[in-house]
C-alpha cells in the first residue's frame, strides 16, 4: 500500500512547483510587457496568412487600414525581415498585441470593395455602399490571388448574407491565429525553462534535495502539507504578485537558498570533495525544477488538488482500520438490562426460566466453546443452539387431518 509519507512528500514537492511556476510566469509576463514579443508573433502570423512575407503588399494595407491602425501608436514598421521568424525575445515595439477578428475581416472586405488607399474619394459619403456584389466586382483590388480566392469562397458560401460572409472570413482568420498561438506557446515554454533554470540555480531550488528533506523531516512535511491544504482551498491563490510569492517560498522553511543551506547534502564523515554522483544529483534537481516551470502553475495547482483528494481517502484507513462484522461479536455487555440482572441474581441451582438466556453458571449443560458468550434470541440459528430437552417420536400425539 502506498504510504502516507510518500503522498505527503509528493504534496510538498508539487506545492513547491506551484510557487516556482507562479514566480517564473510573473517574470515572463514582466518580460512580455517590456518586449511585446506577442505582437511580433501576431504580425508575422498575419503576414503568413495573407501571403505577404515581406510586408510590402496586402499585409501593410491591412495594418494601415483605419480599423487596425487605431490599435497601435505610430506607423507600421515590421521588425522581422523576410524569410525569418521572430525569436523568443524579439521586441514588438509599437505593434498591436491583439487584432480582433471582425476588424480584420471588415478591413479586408473594405479593401476589396474600395481599394487600399484612404483618401477623399474612398472616404466620401457618395461612395458605393459596401456589399457582397461590390466586393466580388472589385476583388482585384486585393492584389493577392490566394486571398482573393479565399474571399470568393467566403462570398459564395454566404448565400447572399453579408454578415455570414464576414463570419466566414473571421473563421479563416481565427484558424490561422490558432497556429500562431501554438508557435507563441512553444517559444514561451523555452523562455520559462530558461527562467526556471536560472531561478533554480540562483535560489538553489533542488527538487531532489527537497524531496529527501521532506521524507526525513516529519515536522516540516506536516507543516508543508497544511500550507498546501490552505492554498488548495483558496480560489485566488494563482493571482498573487511576485513579491508575495517570493515571501511564501522563503516561509516554507525548506532547504532552499544559499545562506543556510549547503550545495550538497553531505553525511558526517563524507569526503571533503563532492563526488561526481553528488554533483549529478544537484544538476538533476535543478533541471527537474526548470522543467516543472514550463508546465505552468495551473497544471500543478490542479494536480495538487487531485493528490489531496487521494490523501483524504488514504489517511482514514490508516487511522482506523476496517473492523470485522459485529453479527457474531455481541458480548455480555450488550445484553438487555433485564436479562443481565436476572442472570446475576439467579442462583446456580435455580432452573433456567423458559425463554431466558443461558449463562455459564446455570444448571443447563452448555458447550465449553459457547458457555462464555451469551447471545440474543434473534441472533440464534440452528447451528448455535444446544438441545437440552426433546420429545421422542413415539411420545408425539397422533396427527389429525391430512390428505385422505
Amino acid at each position: 500500500m502506498l504510504g502516507s509519507e510518500i503522498l505527503d512528500v509528493a504534496i510538498g514537492v508539487v506545492f513547491v512547483f506551484v510557487i516556482v511556476s507562479l514566480i517564473c510566469s510573473a517574470v515572463r509576463e514582466g518580460l512580455e510587457g517590456w518586449l511585446k514579443t506577442r505582437a511580433t508573433h501576431l504580425e508575422q502570423g498575419i503576414r503568413h496568412l495573407l501571403h505577404d512575407h515581406d510586408a510590402t503588399g496586402l499585409a501593410r494595407h491591412v495594418f494601415e487600414h483605419p480599423l487596425v491602425f487605431g490599435l497601435f501608436a505610430g506607423r507600421y514598421d515590421p521588425k522581422v525581415k523576410k524569410g525569418s521568424w521572430p525569436l523568443a525575445l524579439t521586441r514588438g515595439r509599437n505593434l498591436p498585441s491583439y487584432v480582433p477578428s471582425r476588424n480584420f475581416a471588415l478591413a479586408l472586405m473594405d479593401i476589396a470593395a474600395r481599394g487600399a488607399d484612404t483618401d477623399e474619394v474612398n472616404s466620401d459619403s457618395g461612395t458605393e455602399v459596401i456589399s457582397l456584389d461590390a466586393v466580388r466586382a472589385n476583388i482585384r483590388n486585393i492584389g493577392n490571388p490566394a486571398v482573393q480566392r479565399v474571399l470568393l469562397m467566403a462570398i459564395d458560401t454566404a448565400q447572399g448574407d453579408f454578415e455570414r460572409a464576414v463570419s466566414n472570413v473571421e473563421a479563416w482568420y481565427d484558424s490561422g491565429m490558432d497556429r500562431v498561438s501554438g508557435w507563441y506557446k512553444r517559444s514561451t515554454q523555452w523562455i520559462l525553462f530558461a527562467i526556471g533554470l536560472f531561478m533554480a540555480v540562483a535560489l538553489n531550488v533542488n527538487t531532489v534535495g527537497i524531496a529527501d528533506y521532506l521524507y526525513q523531516q516529519k515536522a516540516a512535511r506536516e507543516a508543508l502539507v497544511a500550507a498546501a491544504q490552505s492554498a488548495g482551498r483558496d480560489q485566488n491563490y494563482l493571482d498573487q504578485n511576485y513579491n508575495s510569492l517570493r515571501n511564501r517560498l522563503q516561509e516554507l522553511q525548506l532547504p532552499i537558498g544559499w545562506s543556510n543551506v549547503s550545495l550538497l547534502r553531505r553525511d558526517a564523515g563524507a569526503t571533503p570533495e563532492p563526488t561526481g554522483w553528488e554533483w549529478l544529483e544537484v544538476l538533476a534537481g535543478w533541471l527537474v525544477t526548470a522543467f516543472a516551470a514550463t508546465l505552468g502553475a495551473p497544471f500543478w495547482f490542479d494536480l495538487l488538488n487531485k493528490i489531496m483528494v487521494i490523501r483524504s481517502t488514504v489517511k482514514p484507513h490508516e487511522k482506523s482500520p476496517e473492523e470485522a462484522s459485529e453479527d457474531r461479536q455481541i458480548g455480555k455487555e450488550q445484553l438487555p438490562i433485564s436479562a443481565s440482572a436476572s442472570a446475576a441474581n439467579r442462583s446456580p441451582s435455580s432452573p433456567v426460566p423458559q425463554g431466558a438466556l443461558p449463562t455459564p453458571n446455570a444448571s443447563v449443560p452448555a458447550s465449553p466453546a459457547r458457555a462464555k458468550t451469551a447471545v440474543f434470541p434473534d441472533a440464534i440459528d440452528g447451528c448455535d443452539v444446544d438441545i437440552t430437552h426433546f420429545t421422542a417420536d413415539e411420545d408425539l400425539p397422533a396427527a389429525e387431518g391430512g390428505v385422505a
